[in-house]
């Protein structure tokens, strides 16, 4: 019997999606495997979300209360969970905080690590994870072959599958350990309206948009789809947008359901941060340009005139 281990994520009190796309991927891979599926929220008051979790495949939910987020801190209290179930697999959200803390857990556990995986099968009694090389140009499929194996899982990769488990919550107290790092302040920009990383609809502009003035074409059209707005590295070293927008390979990775490029000429390294978009809608006016591609549909065109009549439709079916 092999069992799995998720771990969730909370921003701002709330449980983030990706919590319950590993407990799903957990669940099919537990079921594979013969064994059960735990899930592990570190917080306060975290055991209200122990029925979502439930509901998606979760076994049982253990509770750890903690405060502010601390990479050794969660690295020390994942780690003694791990001692005390013994799971042979173990999920975490490829996120920023799981890529702070995920190689800190892999050493106190002794385990082997496979990061940003988009995809999970099971082969011969073992995990096989499917994740990009090469900046996204090829996929390449991993085993793990120390006891426990753990792996961050890229947001929006995997489905959300309604599968009940017993959910039943179990308070612990791993030790926390002393950090060697204390956050003594946090000064937040705010940020996107929509996360990109959790982004399930992204927006996105590059140096065809001409300017920093232009951007509410685009914010128009991700505000009626409810999307995050995002920008090729072009735009951002133009100054026209904040870092936090970029996506790329020196910026952030997404895997959204469907990803508007406008204005994008698609280098390798954007690429690289958004070829496992489910669906890739290019608008261009140069129709040689790379990012048509990889486009699932394109439209050459120009953007000042093609994303307005998009957003006017959508308008009119959504309202």
């Amino acid at each position: 019997m092999s069992n799995v281990l998720i771990v969730g994520e909370l921003k701002n009190g709330e449980l983030k999606k990706i919590s319950k796309e590993i407990t799903s991927a957990g669940r099919k891979i537990a079921d594979a495997l013969g064994g059960k599926v735990t899930a592990l929220l570190i917080g306060s008051g975290v055991e209200k979300f122990a029925g979502d979790l439930g509901a998606v495949g979760a076994d049982s939910v253990v509770t750890v209360n903690a405060g502010d987020f601390n990479a050794e801190t969660w690295a020390n209290l994942v780690a003694g969970v791990i001692k005390d179930k013994n799971p042979s697999v173990v999920l975490l959200p490829h996120t920023s905080q799981g890529k702070d803390y995920s190689p800190r857990v892999a050493v106190k556990a002794g385990a082997g690590i496979i990061a940003d995986v988009v995809g999970l099968s099971v082969d011969g009694g073992k995990v096989v994870a499917k994740k990009p090389i090469y900046s996204g140009k090829a996929y390449g499929n991993f085993k793990v072959t120390s006891p426990v194996a753990i792996f961050t899982v890229r947001p929006n990769s995997q489905e959300v599958v309604q599968k009940a488990g017993a959910g039943a919550v179990e308070a612990a107290s791993p030790a926390a350990g002393d950090a060697k790092v204390k956050i003594v302040s946090s000064d937040l920009s705010g940020g996107n309206k929509v996360q990109l990383a959790e982004a399930s609809i992204i927006v996105s502009g590059g140096r065809g948009i001409k300017g920093p003035e232009n951007w509410p074409v685009l914010q128009a059209l991700a505000d009626i789809l409810g999307a995050a707005l995002g920008a090729s590295r072009a735009a951002v070293d133009a100054g026209w947008i904040p870092h936090s927008h970029q996506v790329g390979q020196t910026g952030k990775t997404v895997s959204p359901n469907c990803y508007i490029a406008c204005g994008i000429s698609g280098a390798i390294q954007h690429l690289a941060g958004m070829g496992s978009s489910k669906y890739i809608v290019a608008i261009n006016k140069d129709g040689d340009a790379p990012i048509f591609k990889v486009a699932t549909y394109g439209v050459v065109g120009d953007l000042f005139e093609v994303v307005p009549a998009l957003t006017d439709e959508f308008k009119k079916v959504l309202g």
